[in-house]
């Protein structure tokens, strides 16, 4: 017998989210699609609270996402918000944003199950966990110190000495 299976792709949802690091407040959208549009949107959902609105500085550390990298990003960000200053992390080091842990765990949580009909479910399920986080969470405790990177860094330069006398492939026997 042959049966054909019909896939029906109910779209895509984008979930944009800042994330203060001193509260452990989560401020989310969903949105069709990313860019600047929708980084904007989110940047102002924030920055027209007053906590932020009235902030000396709010720093926005961001990945090299194309909707706020580099120099004409920032400056958008502080034409339209002159508190805010972007900060990017360094390419391929976005785990240094807390903001990717939240992520990770929204994937685990939230997405994985990938049980959809359509993005309204998504972004149904994204709102209520965000809810949920927010009412719940403590602000991460980071436990590695520059003490841990200097060690980690001396051990990795050990073991480069180490090894460097061995061979990279086994001799043939």
């Amino acid at each position: 017998m042959r049966v054909n299976h019909t896939y029906g792709r109910g779209g895509a949802l984008a979930y944009l989210a800042a994330y203060d690091v001193h509260h452990a407040q989560v401020f989310g959208r969903a949105e069709p699609r990313t860019g600047t549009g929708p980084f904007m949107a989110l940047v102002t959902q924030v920055m027209s609270q007053e906590r932020y609105a009235s902030a000396k500085r709010v720093f926005w550390i961001v990945d090299n996402g194309s909707s706020h990298r580099g120099k004409k990003a920032a400056d958008r960000l502080a034409a339209a918000f002159p508190n805010a200053v972007l900060v990017h992390t360094p390419v391929h080091a976005s785990w240094l944003n807390q903001m990717e842990i939240y992520f990770s765990v929204v994937q685990r949580k939230v997405v994985a199950p990938n049980d959809f009909t359509d993005p309204a479910q998504v972004g149904d399920r994204l709102r209520a966990f965000e809810a949920r986080y927010n009412a719940t969470a403590q602000p991460f405790q980071w436990k590695f110190t520059t003490s841990d990177l200097d060690d980690l860094l001396a051990r990795l330069d050990r073991h480069t000495a180490d090894h460097q006398e061995e061979p990279s492939v086994a001799p043939a026997a």
